[in-house]
């Protein structure tokens, strides 16, 4: 296949770029390498995919409507993972005009796109933010997704909406992942994760917000791909579907696993919760078991030992 991937030199995106050129198809990745974080660590994160046969790298922004245009024109692609978006429930509610215009008519000029050149098989990167404070835990993909509380949220669920809208007017097929709390090698710097083994190994202090009661379903960016190459093998007309680890821990549990795996002493803080925070993310993957024909199997100590040992490979950590 040849696949357009969006945000692909992000975190996940740059996964999914060498899961699939290892398999064999081919990748056209499209990156704007903004300032969100240091662009050098995108560079970094997409270098080896560079290397591999069957990879192009075009450096743009989705909002730039000739660009895509011309990019679809020139292509002819059989489907498309949209993972670029700004991401982030804090930042989003100091930039709620730039989420929208990134998360919504960047998407916007990707289906249109779709449908006017060949209506290639559309696969949504949404997210649990979706669910906001539904108390209806674990949640399923067919709870009401009515009360998202950051302009971040509310830009993953329009693009849900939109998605099912181009599938119901234009026949396009789409599948809407909802990711909860990926974690893993190349993740995010700002990510609490990846701060608290920052933190860890600098001997600074690890602030958490709120009381460390907060549950989270953290899943490890392994399983999040193993999710997306099923959906796009799957070709569904249109689908939303959880992909997370189906395990709720604590956020001072996952704290505590830091200080055990990284055998550091921590020195933990608590400071106000932020606005935007829930109290907890928990998924229902029986829909993705039935459907993707997989289950979430990197345990959280494995996960973090894992991408322990990447940041020290890398030297991300002192030795």
């Amino acid at each position: 296949m040849k696949i357009l991937v969006t945000g692909a030199a992000g975190f996940i995106g740059s996964h999914t770029v060498e899961r699939l050129l290892d398999r064999g198809d081919e990748v056209v990745g499209l990156d704007d390498f903004n300032d969100y974080y240091d662009p050098t660590i995108k560079r970094r994160n997409i270098a080896r995919a560079q290397t591999l046969r069957g990879f192009t790298l075009i450096e743009g922004d989705i909002r730039d409507e000739d660009l895509i245009e011309k990019l679809f024109h020139n292509n002819h692609f059989d489907a498309v993972i949209h993972l670029a978006a700004r991401a982030g429930v804090r930042p989003s509610l100091k930039h709620p005009a730039l989420y929208e215009a990134a998360n919504v008519m960047g998407l916007l000029n990707l289906l249109e796109a779709s449908v006017r050149h060949g209506k290639p098989y559309f696969v949504f990167a949404s997210s649990s933010s979706v669910y906001g404070i539904s108390p209806l835990l674990p949640w399923r993909e067919d709870n009401p997704v009515d009360c998202p509380i950051s302009p971040y949220a509310i830009t993953k669920r329009a693009g849900e909406l939109l998605c099912f809208s181009y599938h119901q007017t234009y026949s396009l097929d789409t599948c809407s992942l909802r990711f909860f709390t990926v974690y893993g090698p190349r993740q995010r710097p700002e990510m609490a994760i990846a701060k608290f083994f920052r933190a860890a190994f600098d001997g600074t202090p690890i602030t958490i917000y709120g009381d460390g009661s907060a549950k989270r379903d953290f899943t490890y960016v392994e399983d999040i791909v193993d999710g997306l190459t099923a959906a796009l093998d799957r070709r569904f007309q249109h689908e939303i579907i959880n992909l997370g680890g189906a395990h709720t821990v604590t956020v001072l549990e996952m704290v505590k696993a830091i200080g055990e795996v990284s055998d550091r002493k921590l020195d933990i803080r608590f400071e106000p919760a932020q606005p935007g925070d829930v109290p907890a993310t928990w998924a229902d993957a029986s829909k993705a078991t039935k459907l993707l024909g997989m289950a979430p199997k990197t345990l959280l100590m494995d996960g973090l030992s894992r991408y322990h040992a990447w940041l020290k490979s890398n030297q991300y950590l002192e030795h």
